[in-house]
């Protein structure tokens, strides 16, 4: 009888383990700390942005990331946004060059 409720007792133990481990790991993953909800209508100027992130969900933009660390969330169509992240891609390129 003894090691029958033993044998019991170290199932739901590794069952409760089990899941445990599996939660943990769910809510371990990374999450980004910051995303965009809003986006800024207003122009940032180029020189101050020393970054960038793309973002899909839950709403598509760019995220900029000024010299202060600001993250400035704008639309990824606007003509000046597209200008921007080209200028950082170059900007970049001409680092790894060096």
């Amino acid at each position: 009888m003894k090691l029958h409720t033993t044998v019991i007792l170290v199932t739901v133990w590794l069952g409760v383990f089990a899941l445990h481990k599996a939660e943990g790991s769910i809510a371990s993953q990374s999450m980004r700390k910051f995303s965009c909800v809003n986006l800024s209508a207003q122009q940032v100027d180029i020189r101050s942005i020393v970054s960038y992130e793309k973002q899909k969900v839950p709403v598509e933009a760019v995220m900029f990331i000024t010299t202060n660390g600001i993250k400035i969330c704008v639309h990824p169509d606007q003509k000046w946004v597209r200008s921007a992240m080209k200028r950082i891609d170059q900007r970049r390129t001409n680092r790894r060059r060096r």
